[in-house]
C-alpha cells in the first residue's frame, strides 16, 4: 500500500550512542542496564537533547543473560522516561534493522513521535566470571510485559543438533563450501579470496574507535591456521568467526521531523529513513535448503528495501552487510550481483569478527556508525542489513542525510516476495542407499585436530540426506584437501544422523 508522504511525519535518526568495554571489571559490578543507559544517554547527547521526556516508545533488543521480564521498562525507569509503548524484539542478527524499520513505519503512520532502540551484550563479563569461579546475577527489572516484535523459533532441528550442526561456526562453513563449488573455484583460490575480503574488513575495524579488535591483519594471517588462529570448522579459522564474547551496547533515537524540530535537534544531525524490508526463508532449517549457494529471502529483503527506497544497489554509496562469517557477505554479493572487490566495501564498522558481534545487537552498531558516516557525506546513501539464525531471516534499510525525494511512501509490509529460486524445503530422510555430497564441513577440536565430518547431500533419487562421516583422521583430512563436493558414497542409518562413507 502506498501512502501520501506527510513531511512532518518523515522518520529521521537524530542520535546514536555506542559503548565498548574491552576490559570489563567484575568489581565495578556493571550491569546490562548500566550499558544500555550509557548508550541511550550518548544518543541523547548526540542529538543535543537533555532528557527523554519526549520519547513515547522504548524498544530493546533483549540481553539474553539478563533474566528480566521487562527490559525496556527497566531502561525507561532508569532514564526517567514515561513512554506509552514498551517493546522488545525477539533474538536474531536481523532484529536491529527490523526493529528500526518497524519504529520508522510507526512514525510514518502517526503512531509514534520519538522512539529509542537499544541493545547490549555482556558475554565477556560472564566468561570472565566463570573463569574466576564467580557468578553474575542482575536483578534490575520492571513490572509489566512489553510488546513483542517477531516470534521466537529454534534455528536448528534435533537431527541437525545430533549431527553437530548446532552452532553458527559449524553451519556457515556449509554455505562457504557450497559457494566455492558454485563459482567453480579451487580451494586455494577461494580461500585466498575470502582472506582478501575480510582483510579489508580489518582495515575498517582498525580505524573504528568502538571496534573490539581494532587490529589490521593481512589475508594470510586470517586464513592460515596457527596456535592463535586455529581451524574451527573447515574452511574457517578463528579469525574468520564472529566474536560474541564482548561487552558492548548501542542505542539509536529516531523521531518524526515534526518532533525533531520541536526538540531543537539541528538538521545536520538528521539521517532520513528512505525505506526498509524484511523476509525469511521458507526452508528454515539449514539441512532443508534446496540450494546452499542461494538465499532467496535475502534477495527479497535487500532488493525490497532498495525498491521501497526508490533506488538500486548502484545508487548506494555506503554498505554494511551483516558479516558474521564470510559466506554471509559473499551471499549478499551474489544475491545483489556485486563483485567481492567492489570499491565501496561492505562494512562501515569492521564487521562482527573484528568490530564485535554483540549477540543480536550488532546492527545497532552498524546503524550508529552508518549515521556518523552519512553525516560526513551528506549527499550519500547507505544500506544496512541484518541476518538472523542461519541465513534464515533478513532485514535491510536505506538511509541518507537527504530527504526522501518521492511524494509517496510504501509500507514495508506490502512488498511481496519476488524470488527467482525454488525455495521448497527438502527434509532429510534416513535410509540406506547411495548418494552425492552437496556441501560439507569438518569440525576441529580446540587443539586444531579434525574431529567430526558433516555432510549434506542427495540420494540417487534426489532425496536429501544429512550424515556424519567416519571419524577416521585420514578421511577427515582428505575432505579438506580436495573438492569433496560431488563425492559419491554409501549412506547407512545410525543412531541420530546417518553415516556417509565415501567410495
Amino acid at each position: 500500500m502506498s501512502i501520501q508522504r506527510d513531511p512532518s511525519r518523515t522518520p529521521v535518526l537524530i542520535g546514536v550512542g555506542q559503548r565498548s568495554d574491552r576490559q570489563p571489571d567484575l568489581d565495578a559490578g556493571t550491569t546490562p542496564l548500566d550499558l544500555l543507559t550509557d548508550a541511550a544517554q550518548m544518543a541523547a547527547s548526540d542529538a543535543g537533547i537533555s532528557s527523554f521526556a519526549s520519547v513515547d516508545t522504548i524498544a530493546i533488543i533483549p540481553v539474553g543473560q539478563w533474566q528480566a521480564e521487562n527490559q525496556p521498562g527497566a531502561l525507561a525507569a532508569r532514564l526517567g522516561a514515561t513512554p506509552s509503548s514498551l517493546v522488545q524484539t525477539t533474538y536474531g542478527g536481523e532484529v536491529g534493522v527490523r526493529g528500526i524499520n518497524w519504529l520508522a513505519q510507526r512514525i510514518v503512520d502517526g503512531e509514534s513521535g520519538v522512539a529509542l532502540l537499544a541493545g547490549a551484550n555482556q558475554m565477556r563479563t560472564i566468561e570472565l566470571a566463570q573463569r574466576l569461579g564467580q557468578t553474575v546475577h542482575w536483578d534490575d527489572d520492571a513490572p509489566g510485559t512489553p510488546q513483542q516484535i517477531g516470534a521466537p523459533r529454534e534455528g536448528t532441528s534435533p537431527l541437525e543438533d545430533a549431527a553437530g550442526l548446532d552452532l553458527p561456526p559449524f553451519v556457515y562453513p556449509l554455505f562457504e563450501n557450497a559457494l566455492r563449488h558454485h563459482h567453480g573455484r579451487d580451494l586455494e583460490r577461494h580461500v585466498g579470496m575470502v582472506g582478501d575480503l575480510f582483510a579489508r574488513f580489518t582495515q575498517v575495524a582498525a580505524a573504528n574507535p568502538h571496534a573490539w579488535f581494532p587490529t589490521l591483519r593481512s589475508a594470510a594471517e586470517l586464513i592460515t591456521p596457527t596456535p592463535d588462529n586455529r581451524m574451527v570448522a573447515f574452511p574457517y579459522t578463528k579469525y574468520l568467526n564472529a566474536i560474541l564474547n564482548t561487552d558492548q551496547a548501542a542505542a539509536v533515537l529516531v523521531a518524526s521531523v515534526e518532533q525533531a524540530q520541536a526538540m531543537g535537534v539541528p538538521e545536520d544531525r538528521w539521517v532520513h529513513w528512505w525505506g526498509g524490508n524484511h523476509a525469511q526463508e521458507e526452508a528454515w532449517f539449514p539441512s532443508t535448503r534446496p540450494d546452499f549457494a542461494a538465499t532467496p529471502s535475502m534477495l527479497d529483503s535487500h532488493a525490497g528495501a532498495l525498491d521501497n527506497a526508490g533506488c538500486t544497489i548502484d545508487d548506494v554509496d555506503l554498505i554494511d552487510f551483516y558479516s558474521c562469517f564470510p559466506s554471509a557477505v559473499e551471499m549478499a554479493c551474489r544475491m545483489l550481483g556485486l563483485d567481492l572487490d567492489d570499491p565501496r566495501g561492505f562494512t562501515v564498522t569492521g564487521g562482527l569478527p573484528y568490530a564485535g558481534g554483540p549477540a543480536s545487537a550488532y546492527t545497532l552498531h552498524s546503524l550508529a556508525t552508518m549515521a556518523m558516516r552519512l553525516r560526513e557525506r551528506p549527499d550519500a546513501r547507505g544500506l544496512v542489513t541484518g541476518n538472523g539464525m542461519y541465513l534464515s531471516k533478513h532485514a535491510a534499510s536505506v538511509w541518507s542525510c537527504q530527504p526522501f525525494p518521492g511524494d509517496r511512501l510504501r509500507s514495508t509490509s506490502d512488498l511481496q516476495p519476488s524470488s527467482a529460486f525454488d525455495t521448497a524445503p527438502r527434509e532429510p530422510v534416513a535410509r540406506a542407499g547411495r548418494g552425492t555430497v552437496d556441501t560439507f564441513t569438518v569440525i576441529h577440536s580446540r587443539d586444531g585436530a579434525p574431529e567430526r565430518g558433516i555432510v549434506l547431500g542427495h540420494y540417487d533419487d534426489g532425496a536429501r540426506f544429512l550424515a556424519n562421516t567416519p571419524s577416521d583422521a585420514e578421511v577427515l583430512r582428505s575432505m579438506e584437501e580436495g573438492d569433496f563436493i560431488g563425492t559419491e558414497g554409501e549412506i547407512s542409518p545410525a543412531e541420530g544422523p546417518c553415516l556417509f562413507e565415501p567410495t
